[in-house]
């Protein structure tokens, strides 16, 4: 169920990722056909699509509808009125948790003179973003609070939330415990489209829509593949491939736990990662065991299954050193360090997502409540990039403020610049005020 790999079987299968490159042309060529009618059609299109791909083609509840509508706010309201107390108040601690982490992330406009009159840069929230939250075999209210939260303290003015429709259902609704996520995060625009025709309803805008300035959000292969041709368009946040954990475990590890966790991991997708990486044999054996006994328990048992056997394992290595040098070469979404000094190993992580410190600092405290955004770089992009976060959902504006002695002493190193690249309209905007200064 959990099979074992040395480490050069490892890296030629389970830490082998598929580059999009590879993804098969006729899906590229589908979602290409969705944006550019999205682009010409606008609402017509949205609702096309929706009824194709999201509900019954045979269904005509929209066939009628003139325009694309948000949902209502008394809608969100109710949404939250009608969750479990149990549910609201999770959301509502989650909300306080994520909030006050980012607010701990500097955001600071600064100026010096230290230059010559007054230089420096200014911090400004994007306007208009777009978030994506995925609703296919699972809703996700988490992803609109990782995601909305650090924007709202960026300072973000208008948030738009595009999430699929709920399937086999009379009316054309979106999960209520999704909705009650987006009053919770007072989300400004709801609406319920999914794939990569909200992209493209995000990116070009249609007649109801208005286009947002950058898009956010995991999604399918589609919502992906649409993200990557509308960049440049929009700004997006990267390409999400699917989910991952590595979890480095010694022998002090709790396998009951550690199995627990690689279980949680692969339970999102077919296609999630979940694998161990320990110095310990009896280790891996006794969380083998304890993945058969806990497996039988779970509802998504056959994700699991199909997920531990297409992209799960355990990986034995000589000590912990070597298994967090195969880590920094993975670079992993998450990485759990289940070992007895978690802290002593922490500046040897080069490339992760995120460190989940200990076994009581688990990765499903971090989906949920922890305070970081669960958002967090995968397929090996952790080497460049970092989670979601405020700076994400700001832009920096450099500001030139120099006064007539720096604007001489730096022209002439200016002109004589534009000299050497033969660009001599750029030596002739130097030399002309300064030959009407001198």
């Amino acid at each position: 169920m959990l099979k074992q790999y040395d480490i050069q079987t490892a890296k030629q299968t389970i830490l082998k990722r598929t580059a999009f490159d590879l993804v098969d042309k006729k899906v590229l060529q589908h979602v290409e056909e969705i944006l550019r009618d999205v682009q010409l059609r606008g609402d017509i299109a949205l609702q096309h699509w929706t009824q194709t791909l999201d509900l019954s083609p045979n269904d005509t509840r929209f066939t009628t509808k003139p325009q694309i509508d948000s949902v209502s706010r008394n809608i969100l309201l109710t949404a939250i009125d009608s969750l479990p107390r149990q549910q609201r108040e999770g959301l509502e601690i989650a909300k306080a948790r994520i909030e006050s982490f980012h607010r701990k992330q500097p955001l600071t406009s600064w100026f010096t003179d230290e230059l010559g009159g007054k230089i420096g840069q200014i911090i400004k929230p994007i306007q208009r973003v777009g978030l994506y939250v995925p609703s296919g075999t699972a809703p996700l209210p988490s992803t609109v609070l990782m995601s909305a939260i650090p924007a709202r303290v960026a300072g973000v003015k208008e948030i738009v939330v595009v999430t699929p429709p709920m399937k086999d259902r009379k009316e054309f609704v979106i999960d209520p415990v999704i909705l009650a996520a987006c009053a919770i995060a007072e989300i400004d625009e709801v609406y319920p489209i999914g794939g990569a025709q909200a992209i493209g309803a995000l990116a070009y805008g249609t007649q109801s829509i208005k286009r947002v300035d950058k898009i956010f959000g995991p999604g399918n292969i589609y919502v992906t593949l649409a993200k990557q041709k509308v960049f440049g368009i929009v700004g997006i946040d990267g390409l999400a491939g699917p989910t991952e954990t590595a979890v480095i475990a010694d022998e002090f590890a709790n396998p009951k736990w550690v199995a627990a966790d690689l279980l949680a991991q692969a339970e999102h997708d077919v296609l999630a990662s979940a694998i161990l990486i320990t110095p310990s044999q009896t280790l891996i054996q006794n969380v083998q065991v304890e993945i058969k006994n806990q497996i039988e328990t779970l509802k998504r048992n056959n994700i699991i299954l199909a997920s531990l056997e297409n992209c799960g394992g355990a990986i034995l290595t000589r000590d912990i050193q070597e298994a967090i040098d195969l880590v920094n070469e993975y670079a992993p979404e998450h990485l759990g360090l289940s070992i007895k000094e978690p802290w002593k190993w922490l500046d040897k992580i080069q490339n992760a997502g995120g460190v989940f410190m200990g076994e009581h600092s688990y990765e499903v405290l971090g989906d949920y409540v922890a305070g970081p955004s669960h958002v967090m770089p995968t397929s090996g992009t952790a080497r460049f990039a970092s989670p979601l976060n405020v700076w994400d959902f700001v832009k920096i504006i450099s500001v030139v403020g120099l006064d007539e002695n720096a604007a001489q002493v730096t022209g002439q190193v200016a002109e004589a610049i534009a000299l050497s690249e033969k660009l001599d309209a750029h030596a002739n905007a130097v030399s002309i005020r300064r030959g009407e200064s001198k």
